[in-house]
């Protein structure tokens, strides 16, 4: 199924090319007064569309769609947890540092996660049943793994480009960890630097959503060279919001 699902992310990301090219993206504001272009919107309708072709029966979740209450969703094992255009201040911007987030929850668990960078043409999987893998513009799928940090030494940690913490540091330091250095990037390739050894934490104490974090998180968890890496979040809760986290600290 990994096959199927990296295709759709990747002709999604097309479809965000095919719009990032313009001068000036037709932005709206949604209610919290966070950007959406018709970027978001085209994306999200290409992989509804797929996701129902090839898993009927599995009922999906896109930050662009309607949003099923906890009532019906708690009878659920499994479903879809997608975020179109992960990094929409990113791609207005034209940093390139946005992505295509689709990933599978099972039993709160993301068992299986794809993240797409269009501009790139770079895609990340991770899979309980086969661990995470880069796959470049060459189509060569490359096995990427992680492990713990040793805390003794400084520390490469990864933080947003557009959500800052003044007090991170100082977060850090009460957990015996010195920082050596900070790369910043955009959206959900925060995990996969963690995931394939480019960074050793990915701390972020302000709120986020579960399609933001759910694909990379499994790109992360499956990273383990011996076993799954542990991670702070669960998913399908009551609200639909995480708390702050820090990734890689185990």
């Amino acid at each position: 199924m990994i096959e199927n699902i990296v295709d759709i992310a990747e002709r999604a990301g097309k479809i965000i090319l095919s719009h990032y090219e313009e001068v000036t993206p037709g932005i709206i504001r949604k209610e919290d007064n966070s950007p959406l272009t018709q970027a978001d919107l085209a994306a999200h309708e290409l992989i509804l569309s797929g996701l129902k072709e090839l898993t009927p029966e599995i009922p999906v979740i896109s930050e662009e769609g309607e949003i099923a209450g906890y009532e019906e969703r708690r009878s659920w094992k499994q479903f879809w947890l997608v975020d179109p255009l992960d990094g929409t201040r990113e791609f207005i911007k034209k940093n390139g540092e946005f992505t295509v987030n689709i990933a599978l929850i099972r039993e709160r668990v993301p068992v299986l996660g794809v993240v797409h960078i269009p501009v790139q043409k770079l895609t990340y999987t991770g899979e309980e049943a086969r661990g995470s893998f880069r796959i470049g513009s060459d189509g060569v799928e490359r096995r990427i793994v992680s492990s713990k940090p040793d805390r003794s030494r400084p520390l490469t940690i990864v933080a947003s480009r557009s959500h800052g913490s003044d007090n991170l540091e100082e977060k850090l330091a009460s957990l015996q960890v010195t920082v050596g250095e900070t790369v910043r990037a955009g959206s959900s390739l925060k995990f996969c630097l963690v995931a394939e050894g480019r960074a050793d934490l990915y701390p972020r104490l302000g709120p986020t959503m579960e399609w933001d974090t759910a694909a990379g998180d499994a790109v992360f968890r499956y990273s383990g060279a011996e076993s799954v890496r542990p991670s702070p979040i669960h998913y399908n809760k009551v609200d639909l919001r995480n708390d702050g986290f820090i990734i890689g600290l185990d």
